[in-house]
């Protein structure tokens, strides 16, 4: 019941730990939360797929699982709890191994299951996986936050949930998600969040000339001249 409650918790930490790396990523860009887009009045394209709240979701669920599982088997090996002050070398591979591992696991049932993928799901768990190596590897620093902040701020508030868990949580998602996926800025968003964020046409303008036909072309020429 225990490890119900601390994966529960986990779970809790990553979601909010990932809404919150949207902020540093995309501070001025306005996000696709699917469904819940309802609750503050944007347009609602897809409720599920291809949204922020899958991310949130399913990222948080894989690596609560994985985070766990790692630390089990790290303490199993070393025969007692993993702790990165008594075995920092063993805790920053766990920190890569269980970060790609859960991510790469979410990777995988969005390309299996997302229709949005249909017709390029191998494509897209290759890219995917490819990606979460990459952010996986800048995650290196997390262990190192909470001493940081102790220093700084006094180890109250760094041995605390938000200077132990949450805050190196959110910054190691915004470096696997803004390296591994370029996600910064006005880069990384969906086609809703490219309409809501007035960037939409530009790119279907040239994606329309692309699939126009010769005859099409002429005509798009003659009364859009240069």
């Amino acid at each position: 019941m225990s490890l119900v409650r601390a994966v529960s918790t986990t779970f809790g930490t990553y979601m909010l730990a990932d809404y919150l790396s949207n902020f540093i990523q995309h501070p001025t860009q306005k996000m696709d939360y699917g469904i819940f887009n309802k609750l503050i009045g944007r347009e609602v394209g897809n409720a599920w797929w291809g949204t922020r709240t899958e991310h949130i979701v399913g990222v948080a669920a894989c690596l609560a699982v994985t985070d766990h599982m790692s630390q089990g088997i790290f303490g199993k090996i070393l025969g007692r709890p993993l702790c990165f002050e008594k075995s920092p070398a063993p805790f920053i591979a766990h920190t890569f191994l269980f970060i790609f591992s859960g991510v790469t696991v979410y990777v995988a049932a969005d390309a299996a299951l997302n229709p949005d993928h249909e017709g390029k799901r191998t494509e897209e768990f290759k890219s995917g996986t490819y990606s979460s190596y990459v952010g996986s590897c800048t995650a290196w620093f997390e262990p190192y936050v909470s001493p940081a902040l102790s220093k700084v701020a006094g180890a109250g508030i760094g041995g605390s949930w938000f200077g132990s868990a949450l805050l190196p949580a959110t910054l190691a998602y915004s470096t696997v998600k803004g390296v591994g996926w370029y996600d910064w800025g006005n880069s990384g968003l969906n086609e809703l969040e490219e309409k809501i964020n007035g960037l939409v046409t530009g790119h279907h303008e040239k994606e329309a000339a692309h699939n126009l036909k010769p005859e099409e072309v002429a005509s798009h020429l003659q009364h859009h001249p240069k």
